[in-house]
């Protein structure tokens, strides 16, 4: 039994490892659908970092939501207690026209206004992306890591730009 469990013991090791670094630093996640191109795409095997929300959230950051049982990957775009506005495809911030790092397909004109530890997220692909325009803003707590690298494809494999 003792000959068992020490030669097991490294194993057991590993796997606990595993499992603690899963559960608190990264984990692998799986794009699902095109609401994120063309900075992401359907089935891209990305890493989430959970460790990195302990810096904080920033505007244009892209997270992992859980909404409702549903995983959705988005770009962040309104941070706490702020007034959000699209008009005429532009993107204003407390009434302050903001620019984009990112040019984004024609956004139609919206307004959301976020609380304490909320926040607004779009798709990158906002015709087809289910997002804050539809299910409002997003708790914090429901926000469960940055989505910063690609790991597959390969031709892709990196860090998001």
């Amino acid at each position: 039994m003792k000959k068992i469990i020490k030669e097991l013991g490294p194993y057991f090791v590993i796997v606990i490892f595993v499992i603690l670094i899963r559960s608190f630093l990264v984990t692998p996640g799986l794009v699902n659908g095109s609401s994120m191109e063309n900075t992401l795409f359907d089935n891209d095997l990305v890493i989430v970092n959970k460790i990195a929300l302990k810096k904080g959230i920033d505007r244009f950051d892209i997270v992992v939501v859980n909404y409702n049982n549903d995983t959705l990957i988005k770009r962040i775009i309104g941070l706490p207690n702020e007034k959000v506005s699209y008009i005429d495809d532009k993107l204003y911030i407390n009434d302050e026209l903001i620019e984009m790092p990112l040019d984004f397909e024609y956004t139609s004109d919206f307004e959301l206004i976020t609380g304490k530890d909320e926040y607004i997220v779009l798709g990158d692909n906002r015709n087809v992306s289910k997002d804050s325009r539809s299910i409002g803003p997003i708790k914090r707590d429901n926000i469960k890591g940055k989505v910063n690298f690609v790991l597959f494809p390969f031709k892709r494999f990196g860090v998001i730009k």
